[in-house]
């Protein structure tokens, strides 16, 4: 039969993260700095995650494809790398998808030897719950912003009643979904965008980002209706006439999604504006602000 595939240029992949949540199906993962086809099972050929990629490293090709075999899958994989065979092993295991599971754990198990792993290494994977406190728990067949972390609020000050901050927050709703930008409010207005998790992390997030701005938040991951973002702002910026754009995203390369859709509204849209770029770390601290588009 005939199947299309997602295909992955290697050399153009510079593993920025942004097809990772347009893969509905979960098979694109960053492994080792590249976007890597983690299974072929779980791709549909649609190629959602082509118009995302700023490199055009994506393609999808036609090629005559058996009906699927774990076994075979699972041989060639191996030559790209331990990292790589986990998180299909991972993937297989948290899609429930025991049977071909069970095929690539037998096909391990039978050629140990010739693995770049143990199989104590697999089990550790396989039934990994939790790590000491304080520290990350990498799991492969996860993206890198699920992984758990605990730490320490370092220099984090309770103020007391009479010191609480006041919000910088102007208008309301600010999900982007939800907002209509036709609003008198965002004419002419400084634009603040920005991802869900990121006033969570960065502690003064109302005095730095929101003062003065109008925002918008989503998450480029779990959001649906991603097309509609786009459109709404297009529109910010065709009829409202923003005058700059700041997003702000979270270090994890599935943020980066929010990028690529300011990118793509401006394409479309029919005047230019400034954009700069925030990334704020997991750990609540801004790795990098400028302006970028």
């Amino acid at each position: 039969m005939i199947r299309e595939i997602v295909k992955i240029d290697e050399k153009l992949c510079d593993g920025c993260g942004v097809c990772v949540p347009n893969c509905h199906e979960g098979a694109l993962q960053i492994i080792d700095g590249k976007a890597r086809l983690i299974s072929e099972l779980m791709c549909d050929g649609l190629g959602a995650c082509i118009g995302h990629c700023p490199q055009g490293a994506i393609t999808i090709e036609k090629r005559e494809a058996e009906e699927y075999d774990e076994i075979a899958v699972i041989s060639q994989m191996i030559s790209s790398g331990k990292n790589t065979v986990f998180a299909h092993l991972k993937h297989l295991q948290e899609h429930n998808e025991t049977g071909y599971l069970k095929q690539a754990l037998g096909y391990i198990k039978a050629n140990r030897e010739n693995m770049p792993f143990s199989i104590e290494e697999v089990h550790e994977l396989l039934h990994a719950e939790s790590t000491p406190h304080g520290s990350r728990q990498k799991v492969s067949g996860s993206c890198p912003g699920s992984a758990p972390a605990s730490f320490s609020a370092a220099g984090f000050k309770m103020a007391s009643p009479k010191e609480e901050m006041a919000s910088a927050l102007t208008h309301w709703p600010v999900q982007l979904h939800l907002i209509n930008p036709s609003a008198s409010f965002f004419h002419g207005a400084d634009l603040l965008i920005a991802a869900d998790c990121a006033a969570f992390a960065y502690g003064d997030f109302h005095r730095k980002f929101i003062s003065g701005k109008k925002m918008v938040i989503a998450c480029p991951k779990l959001d649906q209706g991603k097309d509609i973002y786009i459109q709404k702002i297009t529109r910010l910026i065709n009829e409202a006439k923003v005058n700059t754009i700041t997003v702000v995203i979270m270090e994890v390369p599935c943020c980066g999604g929010l990028i690529g859709m300011v990118q793509t509204a401006l394409s479309h849209a029919e005047r230019n504006v400034p954009v700069k770029v925030a990334v704020i770390s997991t750990r609540g601290e801004v790795l990098s602000e400028e302006w970028a588009i």
